[in-house]
């Protein structure tokens, strides 16, 4: 915010908090909000609002929440530091405005805001400005060349949903580090002070380290398209062949995940994940893979070739029991994918699922598809015969792979 937002009158505060006056007003009358003596707000009672709304929703009570701030037993203060500032206001402009001054349809553009995880706002409630700063010329931009489709929209949902995984694990570090503060006999404000002070001077590096992040994943994705793309160019112009070459999706789930979620608790659930993500990232990784869906007790993984997954899924089964990890059972199926959105769907994907549901702990089972592609150096597969597998109408031929 600007400097001449410093003070705000109270139908000011309600515009960017996006809420009316009426009830900046209930939140004075109950002591929680404060007017300096010409009776205006601070900048940050904008957050204040905002926090104490998402309160209410949560179902909790504002008188009660006003008592305690009365007794000195809570207080809003840390909202004065630099990380809650980041947060986005509302601007001077409504989502109409916008949408008659960039050409883009009201519908599209609240369509495209809320995929990347924006709030479904009124066509005449104003924009955030983070909205119409940041992403508005985006979303101009794609839609002057006709590229504002549903196409942006699923990548919108995916920037969502991953920064919020990112965002999720951060704050359950902080969860961990503040306990550990508490449990140290460290006061609870004091404790939200110091944690305020070390996100003060940490945040602004995070920003650089997540878009450094980002830039290597594109790295890796960009350059796998662009040597398939080649490879394709080269195919056709039939210089190399592997034009026949398809995809493998690999599923591994852990044995006994549930059972020991319900005997240790959810905290050692979460190490375990954690521990199998490192795991099953650095085999796939080795092996030409990539981990595309983390199921909590699992994982799902796309090869670009079969023997790779083969070869890395011998890799998880070592690995998870040198780790002292519970065993795990895998499934490969190779053959055609649907890529959509950073996942994979179709009868490749249902089959691999289904094929490593029925392996048994420590196995790895492979469909024919992948056996005709033959075997990769140093390893076996032995035919283990036909089994009827869920949603598939004839009987499967399954093969297991060994290490020589």
């Amino acid at each position: 915010m600007s400097d001449e937002m410093d003070a705000l009158s109270a139908s000011r505060l309600a515009d960017l908090a996006g809420t009316t006056a009426e009830e900046v007003q209930r939140l004075v009358d109950l002591g929680i909000l404060i007017t300096d003596s010409a009776g205006l707000f601070r900048t940050s009672d904008v957050q204040k609002v905002r926090l104490l709304e998402a309160c209410e929703r949560a179902g909790l009570p504002v008188q009660g929440i006003a008592a305690a701030v009365g007794k000195g037993s809570l207080s809003f203060d840390f909202l004065e530091a630099a990380p809650y500032r980041r947060w986005a206001v509302r601007s001077g402009r409504s989502y109409r405005e916008v949408s008659r001054d960039t050409g883009i349809s009201l519908d599209a553009l609240i369509s495209a805001l809320e995929s990347m995880g924006f709030a479904k706002m009124a066509p005449d409630e104003p924009i955030r400005e983070d909205e119409l700063e940041d992403i508005v010329p985006m979303l101009q931009l794609a839609h002057s060349i006709g590229n504002l489709d549903q196409g942006l929209a699923r990548i919108g949902r995916a920037w969502a949903e991953g920064l919020r995984l990112a965002a999720t694990a951060e704050n359950q570090d902080y969860t961990v580090r503040f306990g550990r503060l508490l449990k140290s006999g460290t006061d609870l404000w004091a404790a939200k002070e110091q944690a305020v002070r070390l996100a003060t001077e940490l945040l602004p590096m995070v920003d650089q380290a997540l878009m450094a992040c980002y830039r290597r994943q594109q790295e890796l994705v960009w350059t796998e398209s662009l040597v398939e793309d080649i490879e394709n160019e080269l195919d056709a112009a039939g210089i190399a062949g592997r034009s026949e070459r398809v995809p493998a999706m690999c599923f591994l789930d852990l044995v006994g995940y549930t059972q020991l979620t319900d005997e240790r608790g959810d905290q050692a659930a979460a190490e375990l994940a954690e521990a199998l993500a490192v795991l099953v990232d650095g085999s796939a990784r080795q092996h030409g893979g990539l981990p595309v869906k983390w199921l909590g007790d699992g994982v799902m993984v796309y090869f670009r070739e079969p023997p790779g997954a083969v070869l890395a899924a011998l890799d998880m089964v070592e690995e998870l029991s040198a780790a002292r990890l519970p065993p795990g059972h895998l499934g490969i199926a190779a053959g055609p994918v649907v890529a959509q959105g950073g996942d994979y769907f179709g009868r490749t994907v249902n089959l691999a699922a289904r094929i490593a549901a029925h392996a048994g702990p420590g196995q790895v089972l492979v469909s024919e598809s992948v056996a005709e592609g033959g075997s990769p150096s140093g390893v076996e597969l032995v035919k283990a015969g036909e089994v009827h597998l869920k949603g598939f109408a004839r009987p499967v031929m399954l093969f297991e792979a060994w290490a020589i």
